[in-house]
């Protein structure tokens, strides 16, 4: 039985390649990774509260990994920063490391470099599949997230905050990706196939900084109603 922890962004994709792996009879996941702004306290460029996605790990009934950088971390600090984590996977005896890329090259072939040296093999288990049909599959099979972080440079920044639906895709711009894999957006998934329960979530403020527009996510007043 092969041992996998899922490189968790706390967003669609790799919500749904972990639903993938699920699905999978020689696979069990055991444990999610994570990269954590320190400074902050959210999830690295999606900029969701650790609350959030502590609460994603135990709906999910999984061990959550975090890997702590500092804002404005260098390449070379988290480069450290991930190898301490692999080497903690590999003394747990973890065998696989998966991961919810979609397209990018360069960054797959990041990932099988930083692995290549350690016993560890990567997964991508949504590798190269269409993404506007791969899009309306999440939907279809349950999954629900809300737009936390938009680079207005190439969508609107009106977009945070919005649910991600059939209205949603059906009012992008053309040329962007219905994934947001090109950077255009970043969600958070407060409800998924392996979730326990959904996660009741509001959205608070959006405000524009260092260049991206985010929607502040914070845990439903109405949470248990």
């Amino acid at each position: 039985m092969k041992k996998a922890w899922m490189s968790w962004s706390s967003g669609k994709d790799s919500a749904f390649a972990l639903y993938e792996l699920s699905r999978q009879p020689d696979i069990r996941t055991v444990g999610l990774l994570t990269t954590v702004n320190e400074t902050h306290e959210r999830v690295a460029m999606h900029a969701v509260r650790d609350e959030l996605l502590a609460r994603q790990a135990d709906e999910l009934g999984l061990p959550l990994h975090r890997v702590k950088i500092p804002h404005g971390c260098s390449d070379e600090l988290y480069a450290s920063r991930m190898r301490e984590a692999v080497a903690a996977a590999v003394k747990a005896g973890v065998t696989h490391m998966a991961f919810g890329d979609l397209f990018l090259e360069d960054i797959k072939t990041y990932r099988e470099t930083m692995l290549a040296s350690t016993p560890i093999q990567p997964l991508f288990p949504l590798w190269k599949r269409p993404t506007q049909d791969l899009a309306i599959e999440m939907i279809a099979a349950g999954q629900k997230a809300i737009i936390t972080c938009v680079d207005p440079k190439k969508l609107p920044a009106h977009f945070a905050g919005r649910e991600f639906d059939r209205s949603f895709l059906a009012d992008l711009p053309p040329g962007v990706d219905p994934c947001g894999e090109n950077g255009e957006f970043h969600s958070f998934v407060y409800d998924s196939p392996g979730f326990k329960r959904a996660i009741p979530v509001r959205v608070g403020e959006v405000v524009g900084r260092e260049g991206f527009v985010f929607a502040d996510l914070k845990i439903s007043s109405t949470a248990g109603a």
